[in-house]
């Protein structure tokens, strides 16, 4: 796929983690560095917490919250996040009865592993480094 990106748009992408959050190729890209890492599920779970937060449908809330809970969040899910035990079972109780944040300390704690470990390494990524190269070129 295609990921190219305005010099503009790549170079900002380094001034802040949210500037490359806020960019949809640059979250694709994001994507695929972490997929390099193996740990791609803390953006897709973000993400996820994202959109979960724009529903306003009970029955919506309950049914996103769910495959969210499943998909990430329960221990042994497909793409589990690394989560304490003690959010993880905060997020398992609530899972019922869901409220517009009940994934929200789990996205806060992986958005800050995001921003402290996983997005420094990623401006140092030759994924980046590439990205960079080739917008300056356009």
């Amino acid at each position: 796929m295609d990921r190219r990106a305005p010099v503009n748009d790549v170079m900002a992408w380094a001034e802040s983690f949210d500037h490359l959050l806020e960019c949809k190729t640059g979250q694709l890209v994001f994507e695929d560095f972490l997929r390099t890492e193996y740990s791609e599920e803390n953006l897709l779970f973000w993400l996820a917490c994202e959109d979960y937060k724009k529903i306003t449908s009970v029955t919506e809330m309950t049914v996103a919250a769910r495959r969210i809970y499943a998909e990430f969040v329960q221990v042994d899910a497909p793409r589990q996040i690394n989560i304490d035990c003690v959010t993880r079972e905060e997020i398992s109780e609530n899972i019922s009865q869901p409220g517009p944040n009940c994934f929200d300390r789990a996205r806060k704690l992986i958005y800050g592993l995001m921003e402290n470990d996983c997005y420094p390494r990623f401006l140092k990524s030759e994924i980046y480094q590439a990205h960079l190269e080739q917008a300056e070129k356009q």
